[in-house]
């Protein structure tokens, strides 16, 4: 598995990282224990997962029962600032929220230290003064070793690198939001903020909910056992006659060149500026070996102009 670095002050992660937000929600321990032990047995080393994975911990809990000694191995990512209760006090970015959901998913995880701590949506009631400097003193102490951002728009990115520099305090070194082959809207603003601050990107959705795996038909239901088949709101969300005129075009484009779809949305995104690891989450140790060997193909500039007139730029 290649590796790189998470932008320019970052650490190095695997090329393919491993989305767990399925564990404790669509499998349960033992399905999750096969998948990470898969992932490791194939160099992935980039795990990201959430606070609110899992139904409000669980996630964080699996990943922590499962890896044991092997928690020296990986670069463990994790956010906070979902809602964590239905109540909805449980969740934003303020100073006294941040030591407690770190706190709280570090015993979760059951380790000494997060490598990524990242904020998971913007926290419009509190200034990002505030949570940057909690930040700062969770790095301080050793307990977080790396900050990023999460879902933030390109002028909440600069917002908060200039707030960082301006008061000498450590600055988010990743952006984590959707990006794929058919949601690009992050290359408007966002992607041209990150490399003006040396970020990294991590793609999340990476093949649009399994629309770019080809397994779906447009003439066909969703199989069973699927997002789509699951998730109506999903399916609405993804399944639009755009989408498919895309994805029939990319289709054609695959089977000319002896690409699969899969491998097409991997090798796309890892020639894309900034891009480090594509996160995607797997509920068996077969679509984890299908991701990873995925990411080996390399796309001829040619290609990459051809895919631009089929996949258009925002």
């Amino acid at each position: 598995m290649k590796l790189r670095k998470l932008g320019e002050f970052g650490p190095e992660v695997s090329v393919v990282g491993l989305g767990c937000n399925n564990f404790g929600m669509r499998i349960d321990l033992e399905t999750s224990r096969k998948v990470i032990h898969k992932a490791l047995d194939l160099g992935i080393t980039l795990f990201d997962t959430a606070d609110i994975y899992g139904n409000s911990g669980g996630s964080e809990t699996m990943i922590g029962q499962v890896l044991g000694e092997n928690r020296k191995r990986v670069v463990l990512a994790t956010k906070f600032g979902g809602a964590m209760n239905d109540a909805g006090t449980m969740k934003g970015a303020s100073r006294r929220y941040i030591m407690a959901a770190a706190e709280a998913s570090l015993k979760r995880l059951r380790t000494d230290w997060i490598d990524l701590y990242q904020i998971h949506f913007p926290d419009p009631a509190t200034p990002i003064e505030a949570t940057l400097r909690a930040l700062d003193d969770l790095i301080r102490d050793g307990k977080v070793r790396y900050i990023g951002c999460s879902n933030f728009t390109g002028w909440q990115l600069v917002d908060a690198q200039w707030t960082a520099k301006h008061h000498n305090l450590h600055a988010f070194v990743s952006c984590q939001n959707e990006y794929s082959l058919l949601v690009r809207s992050v290359e408007r603003e966002l992607l041209p903020a990150m490399q003006k601050f040396g970020l990294g990107m991590l793609p999340y959705f990476p093949l649009a909910s399994g629309l770019l795996t080809g397994k779906y038909a447009r003439s066909k239901p969703a199989p069973e056992n699927t997002r789509f088949q699951a998730l109506q709101g999903l399916a609405d969300r993804y399944l639009t006659e755009s989408n498919w005129k895309i994805v029939e075009r990319l289709e054609t484009f695959c089977a000319k060149r002896g690409h699969t779809l899969l491998e097409l949305a991997f090798s796309w995104l890892l020639a894309r500026p900034t891009v480090a690891s594509v996160i995607a989450g797997a509920t068996k140790p077969e679509q984890v070996e299908q991701n990873a060997k995925a990411a080996d193909g390399v796309l001829a500039p040619e290609e990459l102009a051809e895919i631009d007139d089929i996949s258009p730029k925002p």
